[in-house]
């Protein structure tokens, strides 16, 4: 059985992300520090997890302006395989992702 590992962007107190729904509250803390470790997290893992909105959240950026701010970032997010839990996205449209509200499906992305 593989490992899931959560590393989500969270406040002090508790928030991901701020009072209109942005997830950018974090980019003045995204020092070299933390860029290293997200580098070695990513490193790491041969599968992304999502949930709806951080996937729509995430292709609003990283296929068009994550490919021009970060290029190497962003071919790890883009070729990675990228599963979505959720019950109402009714398609997904990334490269290399697959919807599905059931943990235990595998029609996704079998292993060999």
């Amino acid at each position: 059985m593989r490992k899931v590992i959560a590393a989500p962007f969270v406040t002090l107190d508790g928030f991901m992300v701020g009072p209109q729904g942005e997830i950018d509250w974090n980019e003045p803390y995204f020092d070299a520090e933390m860029s290293n470790y997200v580098s070695e997290q990513f490193s790491q893992i041969d599968t992304i997890l999502f949930g709806r909105v951080t996937y729509q959240l995430f292709l609003q950026y990283w296929p068009t302006q994550g490919v021009k701010d970060d290029p190497v970032f962003a071919e790890k997010m883009n070729t990675l395989p990228k599963l979505v839990f959720s019950r109402t996205l009714e398609a997904t449209a990334w490269n290399n992702s697959c919807k599905t509200f059931d943990p235990h499906d595998s029609g996704c992305f079998r292993q060999p």
